[in-house]
């Protein structure tokens, strides 16, 4: 066998050459020293963080976000808008309007001028655009107090009809049928006499207008608990079998605090989803309804009452139907997508190109 042969040092030592394993282990300890420092300085995001990063790759959520923004603050600011026009929902300038051909408007696209942005509606004289801001007001103020009331409906009874489950469960998931399969609008405008004797405040036939959007709101989110109450039962029937369920009860925890401690901060993403698909749908109807005759009461402004009126001087004055019909479509489409938006960034699973 042939051995290696052995350097002598200058100090007369034998010895070999430098060892490639011991280098290897010096090279791999400062590697990981390098990935510990390296690890120490990344900070977890939270879910609410990661799916706000994955909403703002969105360009159409982000842009649906942005005009939706623009809306609502539109919407909070009218008194100002209007005062920087110089005109009111319900101040009618009489000279804008010509009664020789029926009252329409002087001037062009229905008399927008530097005077009326958005021109001026035919008959009465008001300005358009003092119409649409406080009309934008009443259908926010509907869209989304109704989508709460019927998020927390549906929320509660989507829990309890998962978690209890029986009896309960099964008369719970009958109801929810019965509302989602019930005729919403008809149901409204069979009741309309009824309502408009309830809402009398005086021989003159006056109407509360506060009462009236009360009733439009309970009258919508009646109807709209269901969708949430069904997609919360479905997520409650999945997450009662998990072992931090089951600790929670061997560690004698009540239903209240399993319900609302354990299980509902679990549902927030398919919660919020609901609530944000729920908004818009709950403009349109309140919409439809005006539009109908069973909405807001006149001369109060509405989007619905508007293209109700306009679609009488559609002929003459296409501009007075054309401008709220594409703010509503603007403003429901902004809704919507970003309602999708919101629902793909909350699903990690979802399919991003």
């Amino acid at each position: 066998m042939t051995q290696q042969p052995q350097q002598i040092s200058p100090t007369g030592e034998s010895g070999t050459e430098e060892n490639p394993v011991a280098e290897t282990t010096a090279t791999a300890d400062s590697t990981a020293t390098e990935v510990t420092s390296t690890n120490t300085a990344v900070v977890g995001r939270s879910p609410a963080r990661m799916a706000w990063t994955r909403l703002k790759r969105d360009k159409v959520s982000m842009v649906s976000l942005v005009l939706t923004v623009i809306f609502i603050l539109a919407a909070i600011f009218a008194p100002v808008l209007t005062a920087l026009g110089g005109w009111g929902p319900i101040t009618s300038d009489v000279k804008s309007i010509n009664p020789d051909i029926g009252n329409y408007p002087y001037g062009h696209f229905g008399g927008i001028s530097a005077k009326h942005w958005l021109g001026v509606e035919p008959g009465t004289g008001f300005d358009l655009f003092a119409r649409i801001v406080y009309g934008l007001r009443t259908s926010l103020a509907v869209g989304l107090i109704s989508a709460l009331l019927s998020t927390v409906v549906g929320v509660v009874v989507g829990l309890a009809a998962g978690y209890f489950g029986g009896w309960i469960d099964n008369l719970l998931s009958r109801i929810m049928d019965v509302v989602l399969a019930f005729p919403q609008l008809l149901f409204i405008i069979a009741l309309t006499p009824v309502i408009q004797n309830a809402f009398q405040t005086d021989q003159h036939g006056g109407t509360d207008e506060n009462l009236r959007l009360a009733v439009l709101i309970l009258n919508i989110s009646a109807f709209a608990w269901a969708y949430t109450a069904r997609l919360v039962r479905g997520q409650v029937l999945s997450l009662r079998e998990r072992e931090f369920v089951d600790a929670s009860r061997i560690m004698g925890a009540g239903w209240v605090h399993i319900l609302f401690r354990q299980l509902l901060p679990n549902l927030w993403a398919p919660i919020l989803i609901a609530f944000a698909l729920a908004v818009p749908a709950n403009i349109t109807t309140e919409a439809a309804l005006s539009y109908l005759g069973v909405g807001v009461v006149p001369p109060n402004p509405d989007w619905g009452a508007l293209l109700s009126q306009a679609s009488e001087y559609f002929l003459i004055d296409p501009t007075y139907l054309f401008i709220p019909g594409v703010l509503l479509l603007v403003l429901v489409l902004a809704l919507n997508l970003l309602g999708d938006g919101v629902r793909d960034a909350l699903d990690p699973r979802a399919n991003r190109s």
